[in-house]
């Protein structure tokens, strides 16, 4: 088979029919071992590149099915290695691989007729942007833009060649899109125009001159490169012989010698070679990613000057990281080491000018200061002319923007700039961004122990994480913790950690002789202009943790498009992150400034204006979504509010699911806010609004504090309505916890405020609860009863909605009871009343029931049409708890129809998915079933294991059913007969007090025995 890697990641058979390669995640994991290939690729880096710098809890197990799942389809492929895997496929049969090796052979030909043709079968690899379809960001930084200049090159190479080989028409049709793709390209812009000119086209030449002059121009304020103004010179003066000498690529049969240019005879008779760079730090650490990638750059011979730009937040360590690269870089630039500070951010210094760093470099390299010309325009050409032919190292530190280092940066082959700022300078056309996030915990406490000793480390190592979260990661506030630490050895980590705690005295402990993490944010607000300022202030006071375009919107008063360029400008001086698209959240510190900032710098009840528009904005949105996840509760008009400016479009389930994910902590937070202004009715909403979403995704611990926010909020206000919804909301997430007595405690106790209120729609809500505690009780009678409660009311209101959603209830009921046909009756009404309706909330439940209804009558075909569609249909509609509950269903069909081997993936599939979710409300029905599947195959230890386990679970979650099939489960596998007896007796028990049709089935087990 065939893998694509060069465009979306993609697989093909030998025939050139694709193949399934699954979800971002599956494509990421992919994609990542395809890159790597043949070499380990460690699980922590796949980690690294799924989730960047915040990985969930179950992020391994995660990675287990994301590689379970690739080898199901790519069978032979995966394998495992001592800390990770690693993908064997042949490298001709991957795009990138392919690519790479044409491209090392059109560098090794001798021929320029071989060499084209080369370069074009590379070209051909390429189907679009490379590794889309992963949704990683971080995959997207450290591999896509390496690989688009690999891209970029080739490109280049490939117009060199072809303008040897006179192909000139060839050129202008292939170049001129990639030109208008990227107008920075002055190579090939360089080549379009020798091209247009050469094939006769004069007239085109000199446009395609002034369109790329024209545009720079107006993005830059610079003028094409000194190769492209000659080239545009020689045109003018029509001296086509001339024109030959292009960039790299010069034809010797046409070429007249040419004589030294200006610029190089004006290079310094006594270039001085010279070492200006500050002194490196002997306690390097956690960059070590980062560093290797300034290193690569800093040591590829591309044939042209190399610029990297190192971007982040003041107190990221961009300089340490530039100084330490350049000293490891040293033998590689006999020629000079330059370092200068331009003092961008700087307390009380202004930012160098342009034509005072170029004086200073110029003195630096041997130039007599009365040959300095005066204008920086003249500056900049001597001193590009003075590094030709030299290799030669500088570090621009402290950039404050774009305009102060366009004269600076050397032009020539062989030379190397590091710039360092704040800003990220998005100009500059071929240079390679490293952009500096926090440290993480590992490499923070690495930092920690090279300055203090891994054995003052190792003696509090748990207080030492704490502090390490307190700094969050930022090296600046590290450092000044150390070195404070060093400083005085009887402070410990809980000293430190008790001192940072204190909120207003954070700043003064950050804070070190000639360091402090306020006065460099402090630097980088008062480098904001007045609307930006205010924007930074109001964000600071943001409910939760992140806020999306949207929200900002709300939160600023403005409309969305102002938002976004309030928010970029924020973003691109490293005053706010943009962890994922259009979601924008502060570093920890940073966000505590401006807090602190906000407290005292904005008008009296602008911040709580602000906060209650964002509050608003997300009431708004979770009523919106929560309208698409099932019938509502208290779904009445007073509670819908009249749409915004702010808000964002959201059109389907899976749209709500997505959203619900994005902010799920936050809208926690709207919680607290309102509870804590005493907006009970607000509260209490919002929270009603959530509890369906955290239900389903396992957010329980989530799911209860918002609710109990919300009804001491009610309570206190002496709100029936919404203490009631609250108290049904708590009584599902103990349900879902397993605690159902309390459960039924609180829903008793909404009843009861219902009641007094008349809330019919509120008691039937209750009753619906109530079915859902007293079937996972084992109280399927009790569960009928509530369930047909809820129906009446449903058919006496004709809500078609609410009467769906209770047939399914009541064809669950009526299957654990083993009437099959009602089940079959009850499922195909809702089923149609769901078609008729054009809704899918319950539609799984259903299809899920009818599947395995006719699985347990050996009706397979049927069983897996109904199990298939419930499968899409939850996958559809983002609901990963009803997944759960249809692959189990899928394994035990799978072992009806005898593939045990699949039965086993299948369970285990469902096992997984609630680990990686934390639904772990099916754990103990999905491990009786796995241990009657492991029965089947003859793996009795294994059944015996699982069966054990399901029956633990249970009885800590007062699960009786469950806890009679799992007893039923090991009287079977029992090797002695008195054990057998006594748990094929525990389950009879069990069985006949519930009514259920298994009773008749553990006493024939037991006449068997006795």
């Amino acid at each position: 088979m065939n893998f694509g890697v060069l465009g979306p990641i993609s697989a093909w058979s030998h025939a050139g029919d694709p193949l399934p390669v699954g979800g971002p995640r599956q494509r990421c994991v992919l994609g990542t071992l395809l890159l790597e290939l043949g070499k380990e690729v460690t699980v922590d880096r796949l980690i690294e590149y799924l989730w960047d710098d915040d990985p969930p809890r179950t992020a391994r197990s995660v990675i287990q099915v994301q590689i379970s799942h690739l080898r199901r389809s790519f069978p032979d492929v995966i394998k495992t290695t001592a800390g990770g895997y690693l993908a064997r496929v042949d490298p001709d049969d991957v795009d990138l691989h392919r690519f790479r090796s044409f491209v090392a052979r059109a560098k090794a030909a001798g021929d320029p007729a071989e060499e084209v043709v080369l370069w074009d079968e590379a070209l051909t690899c390429w189907r679009g942007q490379p590794f889309s379809g992963t949704g990683s960001e971080y995959l997207g930084n450290t591999v896509v833009r390496p690989l688009l200049e690999e891209r970029w090159s080739a490109w280049t190479a490939w117009a060199q060649c072809a303008f040897a080989l006179h192909r000139y028409t060839e050129i202008v049709s292939r170049v001129t899109p990639l030109v208008r793709q990227d107008p920075f390209r002055e190579q090939l812009q360089y080549f379009l125009i020798a091209a247009l000119y050469r094939s006769g086209q004069r007239a085109s030449a000199l446009s395609a001159f002034q369109e790329c002059r024209a545009y720079l121009a107006e993005e830059l304020g610079v003028d094409p490169s000194p190769e492209v103004m000659e080239l545009h010179g020689r045109i003018l003066r029509e001296t086509e012989s001339d024109v030959g000498r292009i960039i790299g690529a010069a034809e010797p049969s046409e070429t007249p010698e040419q004589p030294e240019s200006e610029e190089q005879d004006q290079r310094p008779r006594d270039f001085v070679a010279r070492n200006d760079l500050p002194r490196d730090i002997p306690d390097f650490t956690g960059r070590e990613n980062d560093l290797e990638r300034l290193l690569d750059l800093g040591t590829r011979d591309e044939g042209q000057a190399e610029i990297a730009v190192i971007t982040g937040l003041g107190g990221a360590g961009k300089t340490t990281l530039a100084v330490h690269g350049a000293h490891r870089l040293a033998d590689r630039f006999p020629d000079g080491l330059l370092f200068t500070d331009l003092y961008g951010y700087t307390i009380e210094h202004e930012p160098v000018s342009p034509a005072s760093a170029l004086g200073s470099l110029l003195r630096a390299i041997g130039v007599q200061p009365e040959a300095i010309p005066e204008t920086v325009e003249e500056r900049a050409a001597l001193w590009r002319a003075s590094l030709t032919g030299r290799r030669v190292l500088i570090v621009l530190d402290n950039v404050a923007n774009f305009a102060q280092i366009s004269p600076l940066l050397a032009a020539a082959p062989g030379s190397f700039t590091i710039v360092t700022s704040r800003q990220d300078l998005p100009g500059l056309s071929g240079a390679q961004y490293i952009s500096l996030g926090m440290l993480d915990d590992e490499a923070s406490l690495q930092l920690f122990a090279a300055v203090l000793g891994q054995e003052r480390i190792e003696q509090e190592h748990g207080t030492a994480h704490e502090v390490v979260r307190m700094c969050g990661g930022l090296p600046l506030a590290l450092r000044i913790v150390a070195g404070r630490m060093l400083s005085r050895p009887r402070w410990t980590f809980e000293h430190v950690k008790q001192r940072l705690s204190e909120h207003h005295r954070m700043f003064r402990e950050l804070r070190i002789e000639g360091h402090s993490v306020e006065a460099v944010f402090e630097l980088s607000y008062q480098s904001l202009n007045g609307e930006q300022r205010r924007a930074f202030l109001t964000l600071g006071v943001m409910i939760g943790g992140t806020v999306d375009l949207h929200g900002a919107a709300a939160l600023l008063d403005c409309d969305p498009p102002e938002a976004d360029d309030l928010l970029q400008e924020l973003v691109s001086v490293c005053l706010l992150e943009e962890p994922s698209v259009d979601l924008y959240r502060f570093h920890d510190l940073l966000g505590s400034y401006a807090r602190e900032k906000a407290a005292t710098d904005l008008a009296e009840g602008e911040a709580e204006a602000a906060r209650r528009r964002l509050g608003d904005h997300y009431l708004a949105m979770a009523d919106r979504a929560a309208g698409m996840m099932g019938p509502r509760g208290h779904d009445d008009e007073s509670g819908r509010r009249a749409s915004s400016r702010y808000e964002a479009t959201i059109a389907d389930r899976s749209q709500a699911t997505a959203w619900f994910e994005r902010h799920q902590d936050n809208l926690a937070s709207a919680v607290d806010f309102y509870a804590g202004v005493g907006l009970d009715e607000q509260a209490w909403q919002l929270a009603d609004s959530l509890w369906r979403h955290y239900a389903n995704h396992g957010q329980t611990e989530l799911m209860m504090s918002t609710q109990e926010k919300a009804l001491a909020a009610s309570r206190a206000n002496g709100n029936v309505r919404g203490s009631a919804a609250t108290l049904i909301g708590l009584g599902i997430a103990h349900c879902l916890a397993g605690r159902f007595s309390h459960a039924l405690e609180l829903l008793n106790e909404a009843w009861e405020l219902l009641e007094t209120i008349d809330d019919e729609r509120g008691k039937a809500r209750v009753n619906s609860s109530l079915s859902l505690v007293y079937e996972r009780m084992g109280r399927f009678h009790d569960a009928l009863s509530s369930a047909w409660r809820v129906l009446e009311y449903a058919l006496s209101i004709e809500d078609r909605k609410l009467e769906a959603l209770q047939r399914v209830n009541l064809a669950i009921m009526y299957q654990i009871l083993g009437d099959d046909e009602k089940t079959i009756e009850f499922c195909q009404i809702a089923l149609s009343i769901k078609k008729g309706q054009g809704e899918y909330e319950t539609a799984t439940n259903v299809l899920r029931t009818l599947g395995e209804v006719h699985a347990a009558r050996q009706e397979l075909d049927q069983a897996f049409a109904y199990l298939d569609e419930a499968l899409d249909l939850a996958r559809f509609i983002g609901s990963q708890r009803d997944e759960i509950y249809v692959r189990n269903s899928m394994g035990v069909a799978l072992r009806r129809r005898g593939d045990v081997d699949a039965a086993l993936g299948s369970h285990r599939a469902a096992l997984d998915l609630g680990e990686e979710i934390g639904q772990h409300s099916a754990d103990a029905e999905i491990l009786t079933d796995l241990g009657t599947t492991f029965t089947h195959a003859g793996r009795v230890e294994e059944a015996y294991k699982a069966q054990e386990e399901a029956l633990s679970l249970a009885r800590d979650r007062g699960e009786l059913y469950i806890q009679g099939r799992a007893l039923m489960g090991i009287g079977r596998l029992a090797s002695r007969r008195e054990q057998a007896v006594e748990y094929l007796a525990g389950a009879a028990k069990i069985f006949v007090d519930l009514g259920v049709p298994e009773a008749r089935q553990a006493e024939a087990e037991l006449e068997k025995l006795v």
